[in-house]
């Protein structure tokens, strides 16, 4: 393969990446298919911050008493890797939020969403029975 001057023994940057075929017996391919089965707790976490963000009024998040010892190990590695950034930016998000009338109630829920964006494993999220806006 040569590269963009025709250059034999210098690869292109834009060479196109082959897939490496794993046999489907070994155990790199049981090894990716554990490590695959292993980020579905981390998936549904995503996916339940994402519907909480997504309308965050009149509900909140609330701490499920079956989460056992998994989740808080999970909630460990979600924060190291995922849940500092997540909140730091919905903390800077808030303040520009806050300096408008119209924007108040969603730097609230931006500031509401913190928690569950740190720690998400062992959350739920559950609607509210108090007015809009009450906290």
């Amino acid at each position: 393969m040569a590269d963009e001057d025709g250059d034999p023994r210098r690869p292109s940057l834009f060479a196109p990446v082959r897939p490496v075929a794993v046999p489907a017996g070994s155990g790199a391919a049981k090894v990716r298919h554990a490590e695959r089965l292993n980020t579905i707790p981390f998936g549904i976490a995503s996916f339940r911050i994402a519907g909480f963000i997504l309308w965050p009024f009149g509900r909140t998040a609330v701490e499920r008493p079956d989460a056992g010892p998994a989740s808080c190990v999970g909630n460990v590695i979600w924060l190291v890797f995922a849940g500092w950034w997540l909140a730091i930016g919905h903390l800077i998000t808030s303040i520009p939020l806050f300096l408008s009338i119209i924007g108040i109630p969603f730097g609230w829920a931006n500031l509401k969403m913190i928690p569950v964006s740190l720690m998400p494993l062992g959350r739920e999220i559950v609607p509210t029975d108090q007015e809009w806006g009450a906290r």
